[in-house]
């Protein structure tokens, strides 16, 4: 999609500060952190929403980036959160799939 942002990062228009990559998913820190870690991870194909997600391989490769990272920044033992937002209500900003990855303090809940 030549408008996302994301699709960008993806093609290199624009660099992310990126702390993982493979062939399907590509991650990096986001710009306005709600934690001390906070990490976008996105498959490298536009996707708008996790309701458009119908790719199980994909599914389970954004999880496996998640937990790769999670161990790459040291939170895998004192805990991270994920979190997808999907469509307006759910909160999504950008509409290119992401997940959240958020660490480096105790999390609350209810989240808002």
């Amino acid at each position: 999609m030549a408008d996302c942002l994301f699709c960008k990062m993806v093609t290199g228009a624009i660099k992310p500060d990126a702390v993982y990559e493979n062939d399907q998913v590509l991650a990096f820190r986001d710009i306005n952190p709600q934690a001390p870690v906070h990490v976008l991870v996105i498959p490298k194909k536009h996707i708008p929403t996790l309701n458009d997600l119908d790719d199980t391989d994909l599914a389970g490769a954004l999880m496996q980036a998640v937990i790769a990272i999670a161990k790459q920044l040291d939170l895998s033992e004192s805990g991270y959160r994920t979190v997808v937002n999907c469509n307006k209500q759910g909160g999504q900003e950008v509409y290119h799939l992401h997940l959240h990855l958020l660490g480096g303090r105790q999390m609350h809940w209810p989240p808002g």
